[in-house]
């Protein structure tokens, strides 16, 4: 059994009020994997577990994405919303045959995102990323996609002509590693300077081949980036770090925490990152303290 910690010392970059916790995934009792996932990871982790991250980091926020071992029920991740209120929204998982009353459904219930995985065990892939898109600007969704990066010059024209708002997942999940000043970088910046592409912090550890503590190889591009557009860097815990498979590999959250968020330079720029730029991409209503579920959209 695989040991979380929950708590322990603060982080030593202090979270500012409001903060939003962008990736993480929870699981209820209940809801049972499907056929193409992977299993549900060991204790279901839930909204219990998760509440004491948050108490621990100072998050104030969270946005829940489906898991891929729902694959294409996103019950579960109704459910997950319905527990944590009005301080949470979702990602989902959609496709070219969900119906508008789906959609209300999920957007009623805190849902403002659509899910692209193009890795295994991933529901939706990226050769559905066209109708995913015209289903989630319906809705007015954002949407988030995550691919290995290293194929990035293949897949930028579809990328380039989303209508959608959307966020590069996971650094970009460069599995093969790429050179700060290389192409990859400069097809990146080109996409987030069309104005409607976020890159999102998350899951270091999943694509670095240098490894933690530090992830240089990772940090070093993620520097480049949060210099050049600090007004499009969105943060996530990555919570319950699926892949950890012992206790030993699971990280310890206010560690990473601070290694992450310090490769954003100074405070004004992480309160864009942690604060205003996630709180306009996932739909969070009204400042902090002031939060209304619910928009015009699919009202």
């Amino acid at each position: 059994m695989i040991e979380r910690k929950l708590s322990g010392a603060k982080p030593q970059i202090a979270l500012p009020a409001g903060s939003i916790d962008t990736q993480l995934h929870m699981y209820l009792d209940g809801f049972p994997s499907l056929p193409g996932g992977p299993a549900v990871p060991e204790g279901s982790p839930g909204p219990a577990e998760y509440r004491k991250v948050m108490h621990w980091l100072g998050i104030s926020r969270l946005v829940i994405t489906q898991g891929n071992a729902h694959q294409r029920n996103n019950d579960n991740l109704v459910a997950a919303l319905g527990v944590m209120g009005d301080i949470a929204r979702g990602v989902a998982v959609i496709d070219a045959t969900t119906s508008d009353a789906e959609l209300a459904r999920l957007h009623a219930a805190g849902v403002r995102g659509a899910r692209i995985m193009d890795l295994p065990g991933g529901a939706v892939r990226l050769d559905e990323l066209a109708a995913v898109d015209a289903r989630a600007s319906h809705a007015g969704w954002m949407m988030a996609v995550q691919f290995d990066g290293n194929g990035i010059e293949a897949h930028y024209p579809r990328l380039a002509a989303l209508k959608s708002r959307y966020v590069i997942d996971h650094h970009g999940k460069f599995f093969a590693g790429i050179a700060p000043d290389g192409p990859e970088v400069v097809m990146l910046k080109r996409l987030i300077d069309k104005g409607n592409c976020w890159f999102k912090f998350a899951g270091c550890y999943e694509s670095s081949r240098i490894g933690g503590p530090g992830y240089e190889d990772v940090g070093a591009v993620a520097r480049i980036i949060a210099a050049h557009a600090p007004q499009r860097i969105v943060w996530g815990t990555n919570w319950p770090h699926n892949q950890a498979r012992s206790t030993a590999d699971y990280p310890d959250d206010a560690a990473l925490l601070d290694t992450v968020l310090g490769w954003i330079d100074g405070d004004e720029n992480r309160r864009l990152a942690l604060v205003d730029n996630p709180q306009d991409l996932f739909g969070f209503q009204g400042r902090w303290g002031e939060i209304v579920k619910g928009s015009d959209h699919l009202a």
